[in-house]
């Protein structure tokens, strides 16, 4: 049996896009360049806050300023990233379900740590302990490393754990971590662009979930 199971955030857990639209748009005014619609944040999110802004930015743009702007873009996330932030629908009550079966949850997430660790408490406390974002010394997704770091945090080797997320990074993140990857259709990718990526378990809504955790655990896919 599987004893843990580690999530992405956003996309998968919380519907995040307009907040980090928001975000993105305030930090290209204050660098007077083009602000970006809805629909290519969510394209351009998934690797990282400095490389959002930098498939955001006007061509050309130079580290030193994009350093400048993952400031300015913090800064303002810091106190906007609960703005229009919400879970999705039926996630609450999967969440219960999974922690009453037992499991330990943890969250890993290329958004920075301090907004992941102030989500989390605001809305998964109940269920979640141990939420890792991206901060000095531990390399984002798709490294392993923020896995690893909430793996052992949760006491649980690699083997007794299953990912779940909603992007092409989640998969190849889970894969470079030894964990088996259930996708879901609710966040920022499609089926086909995820299939095209390496996914092989998808969930359609959150109550989909425990079928597949337990089929996976019980070793019958």
């Amino acid at each position: 049996m599987k004893k843990a199971i580690i999530f992405d955030l956003d996309g998968t857990l919380l519907y995040t896009l307009e907040d980090l639209a928001d975000a993105m748009n305030y930090t290209l005014r204050e660098f007077e360049m083009p602000e970006r619609t809805v629909d290519e944040v969510r394209r351009f999110v998934g690797n990282g806050i400095k490389k959002l802004i930098k498939r955001a930015v006007v061509p050309g743009t130079s580290e030193e300023v994009i350093d400048k702007m993952f400031d300015c873009f913090k800064a303002y996330y810091d106190v906007h990233c609960m703005d229009k932030t919400r879970v999705y629908d039926g996630i609450m009550e999967e969440l219960d379900v999974l922690y009453k079966k037992g499991y330990k949850l943890g969250i890993v997430s290329n958004k920075v740590d301090s907004a992941v660790k102030e989500l989390n408490e605001q809305f998964f406390s109940e269920y979640i302990t141990t939420a890792i974002g991206e901060k000095k010394g531990v390399r984002r997704k798709p490294a392993p490393d923020t896995v690893n770091t909430a793996l052992a945090e949760l006491g649980i080797t690699a083997k007794d754990a299953i990912y779940v997320g909603d992007s092409d990074v989640d998969v190849e993140t889970a894969a470079n971590s030894g964990l088996p990857c259930i996708s879901v259709l609710w966040g920022f990718r499609d089926k086909g662009f995820l299939i095209e990526h390496g996914a092989v378990f998808f969930a359609e809504k959150p109550s989909d979930l425990t079928e597949i955790i337990d089929n996976i655990s019980n070793g019958e896919v």
